[in-house]
């Protein structure tokens, strides 16, 4: 399969970089990088062939994956659209809807688009991908296995739950991050030193998360098992609960949610 990447920045490199760790022939990968710097980096880190602009020569690759900011969305269709030929077209920007890509492409119509997560740097990502019932099996297939390399993968059945899942996993590591720093400033509130209580919170989370992920209990059943009527954890708990934390993650999401799809709204203006 030939793939070529409109954008070379973080998330094209950690696609790249999944790819290749799972043997795929970077050679047969094209990036399209307006920085000489960035090709020079993308071309020396992963053998890629690299282009400043799209051209010809990407009508030989299946799948082309817009890996661009959406702000830049339309002007890289625009300059993607008269090489195009049937090759199917993955969209990673949060927030650009398919019609209005589609519209920006001159009416290509072989579209997926996906949400990934920044643990895809990692290899630990999450994306879910939603096509339109126009889009052949095979077609979702090739865009999956390039999501896969850097994670799990689940689909939906709309595109506007998309916005629910730039939401929840989308922007769910910052929740994260938000929640690290809270316990190790918590930590070092009690009296711990900063570097212990760093340690504290992150492998607590990271030995929790793996915890559940190796479990068949729900995350409410494991919750209960750590809480004891009366005790430490109980007393924790009850301080959360009366602060609402359950609401306010939920009030959020809701925010996430609406902002993804103004932004939708507004970059699809003509």
């Amino acid at each position: 399969m030939n793939i070529a990447f409109i954008g070379g920045g973080n998330m094209a490199a950690a696609l790249i970089g999944g790819m290749k760790a799972k043997g795929f022939d970077t050679g047969a990968i094209t990036v399209v990088e307006p920085l000489a710097e960035g090709r020079t980096r993308l071309e020396t880190q992963f053998g890629v062939r690299t282009l400043p602009a799209p051209d010809a020569s990407l009508g030989a690759a299946s799948l082309i994956v817009m890996a661009v900011k959406p702000q830049n969305m339309r002007e890289a269709a625009s300059a993607l659209a008269p090489h195009l030929k049937n090759q199917t077209v993955l969209s990673i920007a949060a927030g650009t809807r398919l019609a209005d890509l589609k519209r920006w492409l001159g009416g290509h119509g072989k579209l997926v688009r996906t949400m990934p997560n920044t643990p895809a740097l990692i290899g630990q990502g999450i994306s879910a991908l939603f096509a339109p019932p126009e889009v052949e099996g095979s077609r979702r297939a090739d865009a999956e296995k390039v999501l896969a390399a850097v994670g799990q993968t689940v689909w939906v059945e709309r595109e506007d739950l998309l916005d629910p899942v730039t939401a929840l996993s989308g922007s769910g590591p910052a929740y994260v991050f938000f929640f690290l720093e809270a316990l190790q400033a918590g930590g070092e509130a009690l009296g711990l030193e900063a570097e212990t209580a760093r340690r504290l919170a992150l492998q607590t989370v990271v030995g929790a998360a793996q915890l559940a992920a190796n479990s068949p209990e729900t995350f409410a059943t494991l919750r209960e098992r750590v809480t004891s009527k009366g005790g430490t954890t109980f007393a924790a708990l009850e301080v959360l609960r009366t602060k609402d934390i359950p609401g306010a993650i939920g009030a959020a999401m809701q925010a996430a949610s609406a902002r993804g799809r103004e932004m939708g709204e507004t970059l699809g203006r003509d």
